[in-house]
């Protein structure tokens, strides 16, 4: 596979490389990463091929945002698909501290999470001038969920659909103000209820339709791969977990989770294939995945990413695994 590589979206206009870059770490995500760094990001990236760059409001206060925007908007404005999510309003706030989030100096804008009509409107509009894009790509609701929200999660998906949240998201599409609408989250039973609710056409998943972990989503996948929705995956290191660190989820991986990636590690060594390599692989070997989104802070990693991407790995590698149980019987492999 090639990161050049394109696959549409079923029912809409929408075409992406076969990697993307996700621009988190633009937005200073665990340590201040000067603009020059995230530009050399960036231009890696494009030198690769890849034409996918999504971002959020989030990312460092809207400083993602506003990086990307000055990159893109130096490229042609058909070269590229651009993605960006709602669900938060940026509140202007001089009490905002040095790190918050997990970002390090973020911008005077605190998000406050609101998914009603009003707000997605004001916050695709505010994107929009952050960006300089007059119309994005795709937009996603960001990061809704039980898991997100607990004890507040019926509130807040009153707002997506008593309170005209996803209306607005199908007003945006229906006027062609973006092409595709969807969800950007770390749950995938949210994107399973959102199609009960939503003529969705595409979802960002984090950290769920992985190597290491897949069991309990690829029912969602499959389903996605029926009814025509696509899937963009994020996360597919795991919290880098499976590029070489021991956290899973941001947190100390437990035991099992260990021995589970002690027999990918055998599985690579014994078959050639790096790691990380086979962590990006697997995600884009399910009908319904668009994309792999793959992160990265300067041009280095994301020129590492691409060369892992690239490798090629071997139908007896996936063999291997779903010998050994790491990987599900039900879940498509090369070869098999």
């Amino acid at each position: 596979m090639k990161v050049s590589d394109r696959r549409r979206l079923r029912d809409r206009d929408v075409s992406f490389t076969l990697m993307g870059l996700g621009c988190a770490q633009m937005g200073n995500l665990y340590r201040l990463t000067p603009y020059q760094e995230s530009l050399s990001a960036f231009e890696a990236a494009w030198d690769a091929g890849i034409r996918y760059f999504d971002t959020a409001p989030f990312y460092g206060y809207t400083r993602s945002e506003r990086r990307l925007g000055t990159m893109v908007t130096d490229r042609e404005r058909d070269d590229y698909v651009l993605s960006t999510k709602v669900g938060r309003i940026m509140v202007p706030d001089e009490t905002v501290g040095p790190e918050e989030d997990a970002y390090v100096a973020p911008l005077p804008f605190r998000p406050h999470y609101d998914y009603s009509y009003d707000a997605i409107m004001r916050s695709f509009e505010a994107s929009r001038q952050r960006l300089g894009v007059f119309k994005p790509d795709i937009l996603y609701v960001h990061d809704i969920g039980r898991a997100t929200h607990g004890d507040r999660h019926q509130h807040y998906w009153d707002q997506l659909t008593k309170g005209g949240g996803f209306r607005a998201l199908g007003e945006l599409r229906v006027s062609g103000m973006v092409k595709a609408i969807g969800l950007g989250v770390n749950e995938w039973q949210a994107v399973a209820d959102a199609m009960d609710e939503c003529d969705i056409d595409v979802s960002m998943l984090a950290g769920r339709y992985t190597l290491l972990e897949h069991e309990e989503s690829l029912p969602l996948l499959d389903r996605c791969h029926r009814q025509g929705v696509g899937i963009v995956v994020a996360g597919a290191f795991n919290s880098g977990l499976l590029a070489g660190n021991r956290k899973f989820n941001y947190a100390d991986a437990p035991a099992d989770i260990l021995a589970r990636v002690g027999e990918i590690e055998a599985a690579c060594e014994a078959e050639g294939v790096a790691m990380q390599a086979a962590a990006l692989a697997f995600p884009a070997l399910h009908p319904a995945v668009v994309t792999i989104v793959s992160g990265a802070r300067n041009g280095e990693q994301m020129k590492a990413n691409v060369g892992w991407f690239e490798q090629e790995i071997p139908a007896s590698f996936w063999t291997r695994l779903k010998d050994k149980g790491v990987i599900s019987a039900d879940a498509p492999v090369a070869g098999g």
